[in-house]
């Protein structure tokens, strides 16, 4: 494993851009078999338009492609506040390492099963190791 602690935020990038692919791969033939034609479409839609209209497990990818902008920008925050301050530990790369591995699960779980019990357990795991790596964060920041 590395002793880099933006490793798992580089990871967690470059799993966000794989569900980017995921979206477009599952949601462009779901228009075209809905007869949807990219280049007719009205000006300023948006992927929640398509709520509804496209079938929920292919809007699932979205949904989590959203959910790695979201709460993931705290993590990479949290990591280069720890990487600057000196507080590259085994401790907190074992933290942002466990952070990374529960969201690229969440990620699977959401896009293939998304029974939400599972679902929200992942989520709060995941939560629990971001909210220790920042409480880290602030005592290693305060010096």
């Amino acid at each position: 494993m590395s002793q880099s602690l933006l490793a798992p935020g580089a990871i967690l990038v470059l799993w966000t851009l794989v569900m980017a692919g995921w979206v477009a791969a599952t949601r462009l033939p779901a228009l075209k078999k809905m007869g949807v034609d990219l280049k007719t479409a009205p000006p300023g839609g948006r992927g929640a338009d398509l709520e509804g209209v496209l079938p929920p497990a292919v809007n699932w990818k979205s949904h989590n492609y959203t959910h790695l902008l979201e709460q993931p920008t705290i993590f990479y925050a949290t990591i280069i506040f720890l990487h600057l301050s000196g507080g590259n530990t085994g401790l907190t790369r074992g933290l942002a390492w466990a952070y990374v591995v529960i969201r690229i699960v969440h990620s699977l779980w959401q896009v293939t099963v998304n029974r939400i019990p599972v679902r929200f357990m992942l989520f709060l795991l995941s939560t629990l190791c971001l909210f220790v790596l920042a409480l880290l964060a602030v005592i290693a920041t305060l010096g």
